[in-house]
């Protein structure tokens, strides 16, 4: 005869219609419904991330994801601030100028030339004689205050090439680690007698040896203001010239 006691389905089918009696429980074992209870107070001590999914209230939720938040935010100020070190302290590692350096052919190479890595040289050829020259020389001298990082020097026109022509002065030239970016010569340049201190700003800053506003740079790039790269007719003497001596 079957054990009445077996937990089987034929026994729990017979109980069922109750033609024998109730399971006599064995020593240690629990009732379903004292199961439950113990599972319930478990889930109860479930870590709030844990069950976020799982039926958490909306109030265990927001405190959740205010959490969660105030964590990312913290991230990311904590970027950003890694970030901005690292900016000043490459900033801090560039050599500092301040002034507009008079230089002549012999220091040309150790000025211009080996002026160092990441560094951007600003060259005028000038002649005193000459009232746009002398503009043009007291507007760099407040940029170089202004942007200590970019190098500014300037020589009298045929002291650094000789015969250079004063109908091409004044002249600037812009280098970045040695190489020639790009060049304005003429009496027109930057707006001539009339420059200010922001058209030569913005004609230098458009090469990238300037660092300003991008819009102030959009501004000047879609004006009719002067620096224009060599707005003058060259010759191919004359242009052969600039390139051996800058070179």
């Amino acid at each position: 005869m079957q054990d009445p006691n077996e937990d089987t389905v034929w026994n729990d089918t017979l109980r069922k219609h109750g033609i024998i009696g109730e399971r006599e429980k064995t020593e240690g074992e629990i009732s379903l419904e004292t199961a439950e209870s113990v599972l319930a107070s478990a889930a109860s001590k479930i870590d709030l991330k844990d069950k976020a999914h799982d039926g958490s209230t909306l109030d265990e939720l927001d405190r959740l994801l205010e959490d969660v938040a105030d964590d990312e935010e913290e991230e990311a100020r904590r970027k950003i601030r890694e970030k901005r070190i690292a900016e000043l302290k490459a900033a801090a590692a560039k050599p500092e100028f301040g002034s507009v350096i008079e230089i002549t052919a012999n220091d040309y190479v150790k000025e211009v030339n080996e002026a160092g890595t990441g560094v951007w040289v600003v060259l005028l050829l000038y002649n005193t004689g000459l009232r746009v020259c002398r503009r043009l020389q007291q507007i760099l001298g407040v940029l170089a205050c202004k942007h200590k990082h970019t190098k500014f020097v300037q020589s009298v026109g045929q002291n650094c090439i000789p015969n250079y022509p004063d109908k091409f002065l004044p002249t600037v030239f812009i280098y970045y680690e040695n190489n020639l970016c790009t060049q304005f010569c003429g009496p027109s340049i930057f707006n001539g007698e009339n420059m200010t201190v922001k058209d030569v700003e913005r004609g230098i800053a458009m090469h990238g040896a300037l660092k300003i506003d991008d819009s102030e740079i959009e501004a000047e790039a879609g004006g009719a203001a002067a620096g224009i790269p060599l707005n003058v007719t060259l010759s191919a003497k004359t242009k052969e010239m600039l390139v051996s001596a800058v070179t």
